[in-house]
């Protein structure tokens, strides 16, 4: 039995925590995994409490833009899986490469905190089990892997409702909206792909948007939109102006549906991959309201001067980052989110490292699966002295490279972490081979 002194702390068994067990593994790092719930597969596990997906979830990105590499999805499973796909998926991929052996299942950390201010600071872990009893250990290291959205983002509204005021976060299945005035405030996928499933079962559906958007087939010409392009890299302004211009002749333009032109341009903000939001709102099935101003009772009344009775409000306003487990400072917490070396390596500590804080069009499993490869390489370094690991201890230390690939992107709290795929894959690739 390897002494939990000698043992990384992973926290999480969804997409990057199992990545992160995975690499940890491939590289003969001693580790000790902890998941909250009873099962691998995190937020794609919808019998975990604190999964957020719904009957009808499906991934927004293709399944080969998405899988890991080693271990591709089965030809069987559709272009854009469903949650239980993907949990499957997961829980084959833990069993191929016998991951549940190196986790404690029902097991949330409660707090993970350093024992010194040394950078190669051991940390004292403390957890609570199944049954209630708490633990605390001692580790070399922490790397968190809880997820990015689970904790709702639930903003506060002016005036009271007399209906259902839920967030997404509670939305299991469209059930929920039999018979009601169903209005869902926000457009981003999540809202979308809600607004689509309410239509069939809701007595009337409108979704309130303070903000234009760029919206994008699932599928162009047949196949997965994500799996086209990227070819030829094109200077930030160009690629903005052809794209643009490609996603009207497909989509047409969302103003003419009532949605505000988008003061931003393509790219500067997550777009959202809808094949039927626009389809419904075409048949009038959907209606397109302004901004929220107050509630008074079951009417919302708008920004715009129009209002509207409602039964059920669902905010579908994003989540929060959230490591209850670990002090803002420890994290380099700066506004809305940490301040961390290529979105991973807290500055202050050797051992101490975040998976799957990291956003980006396209950048897929795999692009986390990268993130733990250079955490892994890392680690060893260190375990080893080598120079190598000098020099990135070094280097994080400093000023953070710039991965937004020329794109400006919008200061919202969803897109304080968001880099541009590009640019980010091969930051983490080159400083994982320089590591190797």
């Amino acid at each position: 039995m390897t002494p939990t002194e000698h043992k990384i702390a992973l926290i999480g068994a969804g997409p990057s925590g199992l990545a992160g067990a995975r690499c940890l593994q491939k590289h003969g790092i001693a580790f000790q995994g902890f998941e909250a719930h009873t099962d691998v597969g995190g937020l794609w596990n919808i019998h975990n409490p604190r999964s957020t997906v719904y009957q009808s979830a499906h991934l927004i990105s293709s399944k080969r833009m998405t899988e890991f590499s080693e271990f591709p999805m089965a030809e069987r499973v559709a272009d854009y899986p469903s949650h239980r796909e993907l949990l499957d998926y997961f829980g084959a991929f833990a069993d191929h490469f016998q991951l549940r052996q190196h986790y404690r299942f029902g097991t949330r950390v409660l707090s993970a905190v350093p024992l010194s201010d040394a950078p190669d600071t051991l940390w004292r872990v403390t957890t609570r089990g199944a049954d209630g009893v708490e633990q605390t250990e001692d580790y070399k290291g922490v790397l968190v892997a809880n997820g990015t959205l689970a904790e709702p983002n639930m903003p506060a509204f002016e005036g009271t409702f007399a209906g259902e005021l839920l967030h997404t976060s509670a939305y299991k299945s469209a059930e929920q909206f039999r018979g009601k005035r169903v209005l869902i405030v926000g457009a981003g996928n999540s809202g979308c792909d809600i607004a689509v499933d309410a239509v069939h079962q809701a007595r009337s559906v409108d979704i309130s948007v303070r903000r234009g958007y760029y919206f994008v087939p699932k599928y162009v010409f047949g196949k997965p939109a994500d799996s086209l392009g990227g070819k030829i890299t094109l200077p930030p302004w160009l690629k903005q102006k052809i794209d643009s211009t490609i996603l009207k002749w497909f989509t047409g333009d969302p103003v003419r549906f009532g949605f505000p032109k988008p003061a931003y341009k393509m790219y500067e903000s997550h777009p959202v991959v809808n094949s039927l939001i626009l389809y419904h709102i075409g048949h009038g099935d959907v209606g397109v309201r302004a901004d929220i101003a107050r509630f008074d009772g079951h009417t919302v009344y708008f920004r715009d001067g129009s209002q509207g009775d409602y039964d059920l409000v669902l905010a579908a306003t994003g989540y929060k980052l959230h490591y209850p487990f670990l002090d803002h400072a420890l994290l380099n917490w700066q506004g809305m989110a940490p301040r961390l070396y290529l979105n991973i390596f807290a500055p202050r500590f050797h051992r101490l490292a975040v998976l799957g804080m990291v956003e980006a069009s396209g950048l897929g499993w795999q692009g986390r699966y990268e993130q733990a490869e250079l955490v892994a390489r890392y680690f060893k370094g260190l375990d080893q002295g080598t120079a190598s690991a000098a020099a990135f201890t070094t280097a994080k230390a400093g000023p953070p490279p710039d991965l937004s690939g020329g794109y400006k992107y919008l200061q919202l709290e969803r897109m304080a972490y968001y880099v541009n795929k590009d640019v980010y894959r091969r930051a983490v690739r080159q400083a994982s081979q320089a590591l190797a």
